[in-house]
């Protein structure tokens, strides 16, 4: 099986060890993502619609990298802080799945690795060999 790896520079990658996004096979992972500028710092603190697009932009930028699209996601996991925004966070989520809706999981965490973060969004896609 043959793997390739995205890196986005992001410095927990190599404090961690792990990579924006893995393609083994037709199958591909992308780790949480959080909703960081590209400067490094939390996107819209407060604002759970912005952080959840900023995820989801995140996403397809580093899906883009493979040449895979939104259309090729199958799941997505969402940990949030705050449960009582889901309706924030399915608004982004339904704007960029509507017409593909993967399988989700939306879930409350007690917190995430900055406390401005409201949300980190996980995807997967299965995608064509070759």
């Amino acid at each position: 099986m043959s793997f390739e790896r995205v890196f986005s520079g992001a410095p927990w990658e190599t404090k961690v060890g792990y990579c924006r996004v893995l393609r083994a096979g037709n199958l591909v992972f992308v780790t949480g993502t959080a909703p960081v500028d590209p400067d490094g710092d939390v996107h819209a603190p407060g604002d759970a619609l912005a952080q959840a697009r900023r995820c989801l932009t995140i996403i397809r930028e580093s899906l883009g990298k493979l040449g895979v699209g939104m259309d090729s996601v199958v799941r997505t996991r969402m940990f949030t802080t705050d449960i009582d925004r889901w309706e924030h966070y399915g608004e982004a989520h339904k704007e960029v799945f509507g017409d593909h809706p993967p399988a989700t999981t939306l879930v409350e965490v007690s917190r995430l690795i900055h406390p401005d973060m409201l949300i980190e969004i996980e995807a997967d896609a299965v995608v064509g060999e070759g």
